[in-house]
């Protein structure tokens, strides 16, 4: 049993998770940086399956934070232990402040996922006493607050950190108190709730000795250096394969696309690929001239836009006949 000062041993599978969570991590910050810099046409900040990717990865980080809050203190406030790990967090979350601010002021980090990693440790401290199922009830009272209340004036800095806004307000990132506190009482709860039970003991005995478990472990037990510089290693990286390789703008790319969408339903459509060719250029010259990139893209276009397409449709077949003969 363990004593009052006494903390529970490490657990192999938090650091396979958060070692997931790392990879995870580090996969959402390659597409957000290949759109950045113009490598890609999707901007993973509002792409629906990149933004659900983007929230599990947070989510598990501070369910993590959650149980690990437990495991740390056992049956009692170990405050030495606690201040330090608060001062590291506290610390590295001002250093991706600043450095973030240096990079892009106008979205710099005000409250990213450390900050609230720092605070959600000192507003979870009075849960650790409370029975598990009461922390969840909380968890899911902070959640639910935050999915019937919200307010335009929680846009603002000051007040952007606590939750409650409509629109995120513009930064790279933000893990506000509600909903997401919520998320860190979830795993002091889950944890609370297994610690000294059967389940908890086969958790606690996991041991993996695979190499790709162990390149999980290392990841996850020195996930927070790994935070810190991998974002700056990638941004590094990219800016000099921008030296050798620019990526193409993305007037470029959406022209390129037209054209090979254009001359597949040409050739399926019509005969010689020559003639296509010459269709499909004046269509695009057609397009970008008249600016029709609403029309073409339009999944219903309406009956304006339909008259619009027609007509240089007209106008590129009659062009490009001569090129068959």
């Amino acid at each position: 049993m363990l004593r009052p000062t006494d903390h529970a041993p490490r657990w192999q599978g938090i650091d396979l998770v958060r070692g997931v969570a790392i990879v995870m991590m580090a996969v959402f910050h390659i597409g957000w940086d290949l759109y950045f810099f113009g490598w890609s046409a999707t901007d993973v900040t509002t792409d629906l399956p990149w933004v659900l990717f983007q929230k599990l990865t947070l989510g598990t980080f501070v369910f993590i934070a959650g149980a690990t809050l437990v495991l740390a203190h056992g049956r009692a406030i170990r405050w030495r232990p606690f201040w330090r790990r608060f001062g590291v967090l506290v610390a590295a979350a001002l250093a991706v402040s600043a450095g973030t601010y240096l990079m892009f002021p106008e979205y710099f980090v005000f409250f990213g996922v450390l900050h609230a990693l720092a605070l959600f440790s000192l507003l979870a401290l009075p849960f650790l006493r409370l029975d598990w199922r009461l922390v969840a009830l909380c968890g899911i009272g902070v959640i639910a607050a935050n999915a019937l209340y919200d307010d335009e004036i929680f846009r603002e800095r000051w007040l952007a950190w606590i939750g409650f806004w409509p629109l995120s307000p513009e930064t790279a990132d933000i893990v506000p108190i509600f909903p997401w506190f919520g998320v860190e009482l979830f795993g002091l709860a889950a944890m609370r709730a297994v610690l000294g039970t059967p389940l908890g003991h086969r958790l606690a005995a996991l041991r993996l000795t695979a190499p790709p478990f162990r390149a999980l472990g290392f990841i996850g037990r020195w996930s927070l250096p790994i935070y810190l510089i991998h974002q700056p290693i990638l941004i590094g990286i990219m800016m000099l394969v921008i030296q050798v390789a620019p990526p193409v703008p993305a007037e470029a790319q959406r022209d390129v696309g037209f054209v090979t969408t254009c001359e597949a339903q040409c050739t399926a459509n019509r005969q010689g690929d020559q003639d296509c060719v010459a269709y499909c250029s004046c269509a695009l010259d057609q397009v970008r001239s008249n600016d029709l990139w609403a029309a073409v893209g339009a999944t219903k276009p309406s009956a304006e836009a339909q008259s619009q397409i027609s007509q240089v449709a007209a106008l590129c077949t009659a062009l490009s006949r001569p090129a068959m003969n």
